[in-house]
């Protein structure tokens, strides 16, 4: 009987969402599953559709010795799911329990006392998977769900701020291997509410893979809205939207999670079912989102055959010469100057076209420069404006005048910074995601 511990002990990572997915596609799978619920908010116990009163059994009643194991367990809407719900007074739990002995192993001695008895009564293991819910925080109820599992599976958010806490988690599951429990072991860390359009989340995915090589699970849980309604309704997400990503995300994890199955002396002679398998892929086939395809245009007319369709006729362009232009009568134009070198200053010049053949000045009487002074040498002299009586100025309307002569507009404020791009980007400084990690000293990141 497999034991896992999901854990973080930073909120709203989808420790709850994967505790119930996780454990309904294992069910579906062909595998006997409880779900524990340790969590005061009774969040799981929602999930799937399950609202205890108070006084009904419930994890309170478990920890402090009220009721065994097998009588707190309920069923559920998924065939070979069950599980052990939580209530509001598990709250006062850590309290009630300080001054209990061994307080930090009651959850294992429960579910070890559970196993025993069924062993002894039916020859085997009451379950094949046992899921514990940790709340987000690493109290009693936490270290209870640590020292009762074998095997731990942290969520992680990929974003910046859930990399804090990651060197936190890696402490206390040494700490809790060295103390309280040997048999610990990391089953993977699993990426959730991954968006892959999000380069801060593919950058964190990667760091985690290169630091943590070989203990990620390839397919993280990406974004879907699909699993955040799923608990509104009281059922998973296979009850809720089969067909959804999140759907297929979870199966594919289950899958990942039963590879493993040999490492657990019940679980590694048993093979999957083989109607489990067929139910697996016809899933993930049903979930491949074939190509739509394109729906016709409507036709605004009937369609036209080919024997219709006459290919047009191309209009025939011919090129003619434009006629010469008709001389023109002008009236003597003033002497102009032309710019000619210092012999040429003076004379007639005719201008000649780029194949070196005159032109005639009857036909082109304007392309005929003549200059018949001597060159010159033009100065300017700056001409004193003349103190003449000027009239004085009619007044003018002070509307009108600004109108007419507008001040210069005021600068519109500029809240942009500096610039990012091209090379600056190259020579800020970088700072590493995984700073908290090097900081601890943890040069051998595998926990097996």
């Amino acid at each position: 009987m497999r034991r896992i511990a999901i854990i973080n002990q930073k909120g709203g990572v989808g420790k709850t969402t994967t505790a119930a997915n996780l454990g309904s596609a294992l069910a579906r799978l062909g595998r006997r599953v409880v779900l524990v619920d340790l969590d005061a908010q009774a969040n799981l116990s929602l999930h799937l559709g399950t609202d205890l009163a108070s006084g009904e059994p419930s994890t309170y009643d478990l920890l402090l010795g009220r009721k065994p194991f097998a009588d707190c367990l309920r069923e559920t809407t998924t065939a070979g799911l069950r599980l052990l719900p939580a209530h509001i007074d598990l709250s006062g739990a850590e309290i009630e329990l300080a001054s209990a002995f061994g307080r930090e192993i009651i959850l294992r001695e429960a579910l070890d006392n559970w196993e025993s008895a069924a062993k002894e009564a039916d020859g085997e293991a009451p379950a094949d998977y046992v899921i514990l819910d940790c709340p987000p925080s690493l109290g009693l109820l936490s270290i209870n769900g640590l020292a009762a599992a074998h095997e731990v599976i942290v969520t992680l958010q990929t974003e910046f701020f859930a990399l804090q806490g990651i060197s936190k988690l890696v402490e206390i599951v040494q700490l809790m291997r060295r103390r309280i429990n040997p048999a610990l072991n990391v089953a993977g860390i699993l990426p959730t509410l991954y968006d892959s359009r999000l380069r801060l989340a593919r950058e964190v995915l990667a760091e985690i893979r290169r630091y943590f090589p070989g203990q990620v699970f390839s397919h993280p849980i990406r974004t879907n809205v699909k699993l955040a309604e799923a608990p509104s309704h009281g059922v998973s997400i296979f009850e809720y939207a089969p067909n959804s990503p999140g759907a297929r995300d979870y199966l594919i994890l289950a899958r990942e999670i039963m590879a493993a199955e040999n490492q657990d002396p019940d679980l590694a002679q048993r093979e999957l079912p083989v109607p489990a398998v067929e139910q697996l892929e016809a899933t993930l086939a049903a979930m491949a989102r074939p190509a739509k395809p394109r729906k016709p245009k409507p036709a605004a007319h009937a369609p036209i055959t080919e024997e219709e369709v006459e290919e047009p006729e191309l209009p025939t362009v011919e090129l003619t010469p434009s006629p010469a232009p008709e001389p023109q009568v002008e009236a003597e134009a003033p002497p102009q100057w032309s710019p000619t070198s210092p012999e040429q200053s003076t004379g007639h010049q005719e201008l000649e076209s780029p194949d070196g053949s005159g032109l005639d000045s009857d036909v082109h009487p304007n392309l005929t420069a003549t200059c018949d002074e001597p060159e010159t040498t033009l100065e300017t002299h700056a001409v004193a404006a003349p103190a003449s009586h000027e009239e004085p100025k009619a007044p003018m309307d002070p509307q009108a005048e600004v109108h007419a002569h507008p001040g210069p507009a005021d600068p519109e404020p500029n809240y942009n910074f500096a610039s990012t791009s091209g090379s600056e980007r190259e020579h800020m400084p970088t700072r590493s995601r995984l700073g908290p990690l090097a900081d601890k000293g943890l040069s051998d990141p595998t926990l097996g």
